[in-house]
């Protein structure tokens, strides 16, 4: 019987396999230019957002990176976001000023 048990985790433990272990995202900046990166699910984002900004000669303290609205903290994961092959982050940069007409 124990077998069996065995063989039940074991598939759990596969699944999320199934899914792959890298995904692909987009990161798409203000002026349209989309930059596609392919990291692992578990990595922080920190290392695409370095690399984004290596490849645009920004700043990093410049941008803020987001998902459906939301700001994307640099220690997050993928897998942590539920993120899926072929989303989408937007790359926007920090709005400095403004009035108050």
């Amino acid at each position: 019987m124990s077998g069996a048990t065995n063989n039940n985790n074991n598939e759990e433990d596969k699944k999320p396999s199934k899914l792959g272990t890298h995904i692909t995202l987009k990161v798409k900046g203000q002026n349209d230019n989309e930059v596609f990166f392919r990291i692992k699910r578990n990595t922080q984002l920190k290392k695409l957002m370095d690399g984004y900004c290596d490849r645009e000669s920004v700043d990093f303290d410049s941008i803020v990176f987001l998902f459906d609205g939301h700001p994307l903290r640099a220690e997050q994961t993928p897998d942590e976001l539920e993120l899926e092959d072929g989303d989408e982050i937007d790359a926007m940069e920090h709005q400095i000023g403004g009035s108050a007409f």
